[in-house]
This record gives structure tokens, C-alpha cells and sequence, in this order.
């Protein structure tokens, strides 16, 4: 049998890279438009995916998983690992993590935990990574679990919109629902914590939200070693802006510039541009000079700039 397989969801949006370099195992959710059943991220890219949302005056909908989906791909990965770590966009937003859990206990022909990331987009995907790692260094499967768990309260994902109307229209606006109606040209800062939104600040012009962002990233991490990600949805140019500041300002031992998938897109439409960061703690080892494993068995992930 091989190591401990790793398993997510499309939400995690896991750079295509390093999805193939540590073998990761990605069920896509399901994006529903005219009559069409998409798979996130395999059967409409992105941009395809934006340029339709500016154009058709329908709007998608969005569908988790199926059992089949998971059992698929847990049986699939019985058969070729000595156990599975399955980590999952918060439960609170999605019932994903419960069909993953049913799918677990049917095709259990290996030890399977299924971890809830409390998170979403590349927030999810760090904590994934860290369990990528934590396998590929040979840990088991209670290793590798722990390893993702204990990364997920040193997270944190905040991010600006266009508009917060998509939001609103998918239920999941939680306390921005305050700003809706308001006649002023404002762009709000919001979080993502406990799968709650958060409304962090509030500015006038989307310049100041995303100025605004970096500053708190750099209140929360400072100068210790940072783990970042800028991601966007269909707005490379301002992503590649932003970047350029942060790995000019801050100590990134790992960097990525990822796009928002369409199943998250559709919940907030085109326009987001967030961040994704945790550092390292103080006591955590350098960075190893061949970038493999991930803290939990005594390795840090090499530096990566990737924009995809």
C-alpha cells in the first residue's frame, strides 16, 4: 500500500501544480446554468465562467458533491493508499463535509478521517497543502489529520467585493446584510471566521479596501515568514498589483496568485479580490532548501510564486 491519500474539493482551488506534484485527489461541486450541469473547474474554466456571468442575465446555481462522487473516489483511493485524509469547505456554508462523512463509513475498506477546513477557497487550500505534505513526508493517517487541524485557527481569509448583492442573493452574507441598501459608493472589507461573514471595515473606494487588507495582514503576521495567497475573481491585473506589494513589504516563503472557481464566483459574482495568509510561529524550523513536507513532521514548504 502507499502513503496516506488526500482528498478535497474544488472550493480549495489548490493550484493546478501542486495539485499534480503531491497527488492530491480534488472532487469538483457542481455548477448549474440554462440547463447545464458543469463540474467546478473541469468543465468551465474561470474565465469562461466570468465572461458568461458579465453576459447572461440568468444566474447560476450551485450543487455539492454527490455520495456517489465520494464513494468513487474513496473506493478508487482504497485500493491504492493506506489510508485517506478528506479536508472540506466549512460545514456551516455547505453540506458537503456530512455526504463526505456518509461516503467515509460505505467504502471504509481503509481508515478515512474527514476534516472540517472551518474555511474556504485558498484558506481551505493551505490547509490541504499542509496535509499534502505532512504524506508526502510518510506520516500517517492520524499525522497527517492532525497536521491539517492544528493549521486551521492560524488562518485567515478577508476580501472586498463589487457588489454584495450576489452575496445576498446566495444567503450567505451574514453580517454585510447590514450594508445592503446603503445609497454611498462603499467597498467593505470582509472575513471569513467560524464560516461566518464578517464585516471587518468599510471604505469608499476599492483602492483604499484593498490597501486596507494589507495593512491588517501585516498587523496580524509583521515580519515572521509568510504563507499568502491573492486571489481574484476576473481581476488578474488588480491581483498581480497587490501581490507585487506584499512580496515587496513581507516575508513570503510561500506565494500564490489563484483565481476564485466558478462555484464560489457565483456566490459573489465577479470582482472579489482577497487574501488567504497564516505565518509561521515562532518556533516552527526554517524553510527546508528542497521545499518538501509541511511543519507537523519538521519541514516547511519551499517558496512558490505561481499565477494561475
Amino acid at each position: 500500500m502507499g502513503k496516506v491519500a488526500v482528498v478535497t474539493d474544488s472550493v480549495a482551488c489548490v493550484p493546478r501544480e501542486l495539485v499534480e506534484k503531491y497527488d492530491i485527489h480534488v472532487v469538483p461541486f457542481h455548477v448549474v446554468w440554462a440547463g447545464h450541469d458543469y463540474r467546478d473547474g473541469e468543465d468551465l474554466s474561470p474565465a469562461e465562467f466570468y465572461g458568461l456571468f458579465r453576459q447572461d442575465k440568468a444566474f447560476p446555481t450551485t450543487s455539492q458533491p454527490s455520495l456517489a462522487d465520494f464513494v468513487r473516489t474513496y473506493a478508487r483511493m482504497s485500493k491504492e493508499a493506506e489510508g485517506i485524509v478528506s479536508i472540506h469547505i466549512a460545514e456551516d456554508l455547505t453540506g458537503a463535509i456530512n455526504v463526505a462523512r456518509v461516503a467515509a463509513r460505505e467504502a471504509a475498506s481503509v481508515p478515512i478521517r474527514v476534516v472540517d477546513s472551518r474555511m474556504a477557497t485558498m484558506a481551505q487550500g493551505f490547509i490541504v497543502l499542509e496535509a499534502a505534505r505532512a504524506a508526502d513526508a510518510g506520516g500517517t493517517v492520524d499525522q497527517v489529520a492532525a497536521a491539517a487541524e492544528a493549521l486551521i485557527p492560524r488562518l485567515d481569509l478577508i476580501a472586498t467585493l463589487d457588489d454584495l448583492k450576489h452575496l445576498h442573493r446566495g444567503g450567505r452574507i451574514g453580517e454585510a446584510a447590514t450594508l445592503l441598501g446603503s445609497k454611498l459608493k462603499i467597498n467593505p472589507v470582509l472575513s471569513l471566521a467560524h464560516a461566518q461573514v464578517r464585516v471587518l471595515s468599510v471604505v469608499r473606494t476599492r483602492r483604499n479596501a484593498v490597501q486596507k487588507m494589507i495593512e491588517m495582514m501585516w498587523d496580524k503576521v509583521g515580519e515572521r515568514p509568510l504563507h499568502a495567497s491573492v486571489f481574484h475573481g476576473d481581476a488578474l491585473a488588480e491581483a498581480e498589483r497587490t501581490a507585487e506589494q506584499i512580496q515587496s513589504r513581507f516575508n513570503c516563503v510561500e506565494f500564490y496568485i489563484t483565481e476564485f472557481t466558478p462555484v464560489m464566483g457565483a456566490h459573489t459574482g465577479p470582482g472579489v479580490i482577497g487574501l488567504a495568509f497564516y505565518a509561521d510561529e515562532v518556533d516552527d524550523p526554517p524553510t527546508d532548501s528542497e521545499g518538501a513536507g509541511g511543519s507537523r513532521l519538521g519541514f516547511l514548504p519551499r517558496m512558490f510564486s505561481l499565477s494561475l
